[in-house]
């Protein structure tokens, strides 16, 4: 979790829970745990952020070729004296791209929200210069907070491969302090789960073969649009609720 500079294709699927107990199961002899959590299995935190007239929501929305999010995350259970990572994940023409720099998460309190800059203790200032930068453009404010388990895998023969299945995906506006954990409401069915396929060129044979297989289709589930979807309460806006 450490990783500070991503760039690769993210290819995400909307799958049943049992299927994703099943695939599981059938990728083993291709990979192994993510290093991190019990089996690979740890808790996703983060703050999104978004202007006042939604700018991000509707790049997002819209499918914008450039688009661009910030996000304050934790992982598992904290308090406002741990680490939590700032980051900006930028997408253009499908590849994404996302740079971090650790923070303890009281400083990025004061940052966000008294606009210190000062005496912060963060691992790359120039990631958090980028970051001001964005935040500063598009008068970025937190927004939603959004929850989520994940189970995590790497490739044993592919270096560049991970796989992630994120389940209990909930979110909530009225409790914006990350370092209270998961909670919220659901805006994804309970019983369906977000697999994302992640690699710098293209899924292996073997992989495409198996997600053929099991009948995963590619459906692009954006946690943040839907959340925003489910808190602003609009009509036209729903949470995603069936297969």
């Amino acid at each position: 979790m450490s990783k500070e500079i991503f760039s690769r294709y993210e290819v995400k699927y909307l799958i049943p829970f049992d299927k994703y107990q099943r695939l599981v199961e059938a990728m083993m002899p291709y990979m192994r745990f993510d290093k991190f959590g019990n089996e690979g299995r740890y808790n996703i935190v983060s703050l999104y952020f978004d202007s006042p007239d939604y700018k991000i929501y509707y790049e997002t929305r819209n499918k914008l070729r450039f688009r661009q999010k910030l996000r304050l995350r934790v992982y598992d259970n904290v308090t406002v004296n741990d680490t939590s990572f700032l980051e900006v994940k930028q997408k253009f023409n499908n590849v994404v791209n996302k740079r971090r720099t650790s923070i303890k998460l009281n400083d990025a309190y004061k940052y966000i929200y008294e606009g210190e800059k000062e005496n912060l203790q963060a691992s790359n200032f120039q990631t958090l210069r980028e970051i001001d930068n964005f935040k500063t453009l598009y008068n970025l404010q937190p927004e939603v907070v959004v929850s989520y388990d994940r189970q995590a895998f790497h490739g044993l023969f592919e270096d560049d491969l991970r796989v992630t299945f994120d389940y209990n995906l909930m979110c909530r506006s009225d409790d914006l302090r990350i370092e209270n954990g998961p909670q919220g409401t659901n805006f994804v069915d309970p019983n369906l789960v977000i697999l994302e396929v992640k690699v710098n060129n293209s899924v292996p044979l073997w992989l495409a073969r198996m997600l053929s297989e099991f009948e995963c289709s590619r459906q692009s589930v954006s946690k943040f649009c839907t959340s925003i979807d489910l808190m602003t309460g609009e009509e036209e806006k729903k949470a995603v609720s069936q297969f």
